[in-house]
């Protein structure tokens, strides 16, 4: 019987959650909903150095509101706590013993210093220092393959710095398999012999994941190519175990708007889109990034155009919910090529989120934006957002879609003024103010007949009332239909917007 489906997303609480981090525990989520399985978080602090306050409740607020938030975990404990690998510090100690016992694993002595030295040395004859066999008994090196047990036992009592560093097997071919990218071949002559331990207590990464995953019963590690040079070592940490390893998936990256090299926080600053889910406020530097949330993108929007970023349905649909998803989602449609990040392609899924999102839910956003409005009938709001909202990306955007509505224009824009005030403009202008003085404003049909009725009857070209009388209305050659937008306000107000533009000629 197959063990049930366990993923995880084990974030560093170092900052925050950056929209890679986002599409990994996305793709571990879909993939989790998808085979009936639970979707883990665990917070990966074992480098306490880079710890910074308020990261961990960050990643669980964005999981909260990208509406992919984990089953099991700091807070949802579901027996193979805890999920923050600072309480877990025993459980290395333990296990990295195991591999010192069986001769996996070795104390080693040197000194950043004379490391140091060592990578100098070699980067002036042309080379790259790797610490591994083919220079881990020769003499420079300090380490227990060297010493004496009696040497290594004086160190530690003496309470000498050391490591704990993987004995990795020399000549042999590795034949590693990931979900994504098939099969791969490693040839442990080029491998490093990775920390796994230090003498402050604190294990590495390498150790504290393969250990967590086991020991939490991950059946499926799903994270960012970056770790692909890792996968070696990992798998070799589960044979020193003993233990059957998980199967692995390593997502592509995701590059910069112009396709080359990762996306990073840069280049969000310099082409003005975030990269982050969520407000983040730096401690340090005082300065605040502006996520997702506030930029005023719907999470389902954000949720949908990542699912793209690296994989793909197979169809033409573009547009998933999040139900959706889950049902389509396959890691074998996962692609190798990193994917590029199309800060106009996020806003064409958020218009199509925007124009789906319900008037009634739009108001009290907008109301919230625009504080003037408050004391507005929210009906006559709801009007105008449904007149404007599919010109509209953003929430946002409505008041520059709809200000006029609300306030009459202060001032014109003089391009428009000047194309569509000629001679006969003042006249026509003052003769439609008597037309709406006597139209009948109960409906948008009975004030635009009045209107077209007149220009009609008097021969007039349409566009020698409308162009004016839309400035007079606006301020600028722009909006909705005119007829919407007096029946709306009133003829009242109409009539005296039109006369102020008279005025002002």
């Amino acid at each position: 019987m197959n063990n049930p489906i366990r993923v995880r997303f084990a974030p560093s609480p170092t900052g925050p959650l950056h929209i890679g981090g986002v599409r990994t525990a996305l793709f571990n989520y879909l993939f989790a909903k998808k085979n009936g399985g639970t979707f883990v978080l665990r917070i990966e602090d074992t480098d306490q150095n880079r710890y910074v306050k308020g990261a961990e409740d960050y990643v669980v607020d964005a999981l909260n509101w990208c509406n992919i938030p984990f089953d099991e975990g700091p807070g949802k404990e579901g027996g193979f706590g805890p999920y923050r690998q600072s309480e877990r510090k025993h459980i290395y100690k333990k296990h990295v013993d195991l591999l010192l016992e069986n001769n996996n694993a070795y104390y080693a002595f040197d000194s950043a210093e004379s490391l140091d030295k060592e990578r100098k040395n070699h980067e002036e004859r042309g080379k790259t220092f790797i610490y591994n066999w083919h220079n881990r008994t020769k003499g420079r090196l300090v380490n227990s393959l060297v010493l004496s047990e009696k040497e290594v036992q004086d160190k530690i009592v003496n309470g000498d710095d050391y490591v704990v560093r993987f004995l990795a097997p020399e000549g042999e071919t590795l034949e590693l398999s990931d979900l994504i990218r098939g099969q791969i071949k490693i040839d442990t002559n080029t491998l490093d012999d990775k920390v796994l331990f230090k003498s402050d207590g604190m294990p590495t990464y390498h150790l504290a994941n393969v250990v967590d995953d086991y020991l939490m019963e991950i059946t499926h590690v799903i994270r960012g190519e970056e770790w692909l040079p890792s996968l070696a070592l990992h798998v070799l940490l589960y044979e020193a175990f003993g233990w059957g390893a998980p199967e692995f998936a390593h997502l592509p990256l995701i590059l910069k708007p112009t396709g080359k090299g990762k996306l990073s926080k840069r280049d969000g600053n310099k082409l003005g889109f975030p990269v982050f889910p969520l407000r983040w406020e730096d401690q340090t530097t005082g300065s605040i990034l502006n996520g997702y949330k506030e930029e005023g993108y719907f999470s389902g929007a954000v949720i949908n155009f990542l699912a793209f970023l690296g994989w793909n349905p197979g169809t033409e649909q573009e547009i998933f919910n999040l139900e959706g998803l889950i049902d389509r989602f396959d890691l074998k449609k996962v692609n190798k090529a990193g994917a590029r990040f199309d800060p106009d392609k996020i806003k064409w899924f958020n218009h199509h989120y925007m124009q789906e999102t319900g008037v009634e839910a739009l108001v009290p956003v907008f109301v919230n934006e625009n504080p003037q409005i408050s004391s507005i009938d929210p009906g006559f709001i709801e009007l105008v957002i449904k007149l404007v909202k599919e010109r509209a990306t953003f929430p946002s955007d409505l008041w520059g879609l709809s200000h006029y509505f609300f306030k009459a224009p202060t001032n014109y824009n003089e391009g428009a003024v000047k194309k569509v005030w000629k001679d006969h403009s003042n006249e026509l202008m003052v003769q439609l103010i008597d037309v709406l003085s006597a139209a009948d404003e109960s409906s948008i049909d009975t004030l635009q007949g009045a209107v077209k009725d007149w220009i009609t009857e008097n021969g007039i070209g349409f566009g020698k009332v409308m162009m004016p009388l839309r400035v007079a209305l606006v301020g600028a050659l722009e909006g909705v239909d005119v007829f919407d937008i007096m029946f709306l306000i009133g003829k009242t107000e109409a009539i005296k917007r039109i006369q102020s533009l008279i005025d002002s000629n």
